[in-house]
């Protein structure tokens, strides 16, 4: 669960919301781009998770039973968080463990 007061400090959300209309290579892309430039900032790497963590939800079940988007967003995640959580260290990995909480 996101604290109440926290405030994005990337582009992540709109970034994929765009990719999301030009489909799956777009997606694979935008995630990508993203995590080579960011993987090292761990705030922004957090952000990236919980963005993709939303996105698998959004897009779950949304197109009739077809969950190609989700599973993408679903396998994006599951990079982005097992890099986390095998490189963040001390007040960093705390930092994402309470934000993706």
């Amino acid at each position: 669960m996101i604290p109440g007061n926290f405030k994005f400090k990337t582009t992540f959300w709109q970034d994929f919301t765009i990719a999301d209309k030009f489909g799956y290579d777009a997606i694979e892309d935008t995630f990508k781009r993203a995590f080579a430039e960011w993987k090292d900032n761990p705030e922004y790497l957090t952000e990236l998770v919980i963005v993709l963590n939303w996105k698998i939800g959004e897009h779950y079940d949304e197109n009739n039973g077809d969950n190609t988007i989700a599973n993408l967003y679903n396998r994006l995640w599951e990079e982005a968080d097992a890099y986390a959580v095998e490189n963040l260290k001390g007040e960093d990995k705390d930092y994402f463990y309470e934000m993706t909480d």
